[in-house]
Formats: C-alpha cells, structure tokens, sequence
C-alpha cells in the first residue's frame, strides 16, 4: 500500500507540472507559415536576391504559435506562423506564386523567404541543388556586412571550383586555441529570386564550410578572403 500510496503521490506532482499528463509540453516548431491552406517553410540556405522581386502586400501574420501553443494537438491555422509575431506583413513574390516574404532586419536583403511546402516536396535550395553555370555574382559578408564581391566570370568559377575542391569531412574538428572560429557567409546569385546562402568558417588555420557534411576547404580560399 506505501508504494501505491508513493505513484499515486508523485503522479499528482506531475499533473501540476508542464508535462504531457495535462496536454502540454514544448514543442520544437518548424519555421514555417500558413496561408489560403497552404503551408510555407522558411529557405534557411537563402536570401532574396533583390528588393525589385516583393511584389503586393497579400496580408499580416495572426497568430504566433512558438511560446503560445503547447499542445500537440493544436490545429495550424491561416495566419498562423511559427517565429512572426501577429501583424507581420506578408509579401508575394513577382511571377512566383509558390514563394512569399516576410519583412526581416535579419536577413541580408531584408527579407525571410519562405516556400510552398506540400507533403512529401523536397527542400531545393542545398549546394547540390545551385546551377553552378548560372552564378553571375558571389558575395561574402561577416557579422552581416559585405565585405566581398565577385562579378567577374573567372573569379567566380575558381571560387566554386574550390568549394567543388573541398574534402568532406565529418569527424573534422577546429582549433579551438583562437576561441570561436570567424563566421562568414556567402551569396550566390542565379537570376532567380531566391540567393544560395551556406556558411564558411576560418578557425586560424583552416577555412571549412558545411554543404551537407562538413567539409574542409583548400588553402587556397585564403586568396579570396580579405
């Protein structure tokens, strides 16, 4: 009977904490939003490539879900949004109905693009994906500056030629002796709206970046850098 008695009493501990014996528990929510029944995902690898693209405003943000909903069986909504809060304006995107946009002092050129995910779509926009014969211009910016540019046609193909050169690597581990490494970012332009963006890293010694897996880059990539 004690140990009854014991389950019974930490049971109604739980039911007093946010657990899921009352329904509510922290969800891990996908940036995405919802609008006219569709459902959009954020382009993490992305930027819009110019402001010339935001077409007509098309509506505002109602409700934001991370930190107000905590049930799992909540129902997502139009006007519903993962990280914006109620309000946000919503943007389309000339010419390309399945993309809309989202007014970001975050992002490079202003705005979060976001894309019609239907069920079991892919994610287009990883290295694999990038038409490298389309690149006309490469940028790399740090702490959210451009610090580099690239338009011209052989400077742009011996910048890919490297990231092609690199060697994956996923057991590499960086030199921590300079503290954190320094974090940059580059942009791809393809005359599409969307830019490629991936990350690149120098730890002191070696420049590294992560188009799926880690990958360690050639010395070379130091003759681009400033």
């Amino acid at each position: 009977m004690k140990k009854w008695g014991l389950l019974a009493g930490i049971l109604l501990l739980l039911a007093g904490c946010n657990s899921p014996f009352n329904g509510q528990t922290e969800i891990d929510w996908v940036d995405f939003i919802k609008w006219e029944g569709k459902e959009y995902h954020g382009i993490y690898t992305g930027e819009l490539a110019d402001e010339g693209y935001i077409g007509q405003e098309i509506g505002t943000i109602r409700f934001m879900v991370a930190g107000n909903v905590t049930k799992p069986s909540y129902r997502i909504k139009n006007g519903d949004a993962a990280f914006h809060e109620k309000g946000t304006r919503l943007y389309s995107i000339k010419g390309h109905p399945d993309l809309l946009a989202v007014s970001s002092s975050h992002s490079i050129n202003g705005y979060q693009i976001y894309y019609f995910a239907p069920e079991g779509s892919e994610f287009k926009w990883h290295f694999k994906d990038m038409p490298l014969n389309k690149v006309t211009k490469i940028q790399l910016y740090k702490s959210g500056e451009r610090i580099s540019e690239w338009t011209n046609s052989k400077e742009i193909q011996g910048f890919l030629q490297l990231l092609k050169n690199s060697e994956g690597n996923p057991a590499f581990q960086h030199d921590a002796a300079n503290g954190e490494p320094i974090y940059y970012e580059m942009l791809f332009y393809t005359g599409e709206p969307v830019a490629y963006k991936f990350d690149l890293q120098y730890d002191g010694d070696t420049y590294f970046w992560h188009p799926s897996d880690i990958s360690v880059l050639p010395e070379d990539m130091k003759l681009y850098i400033p």
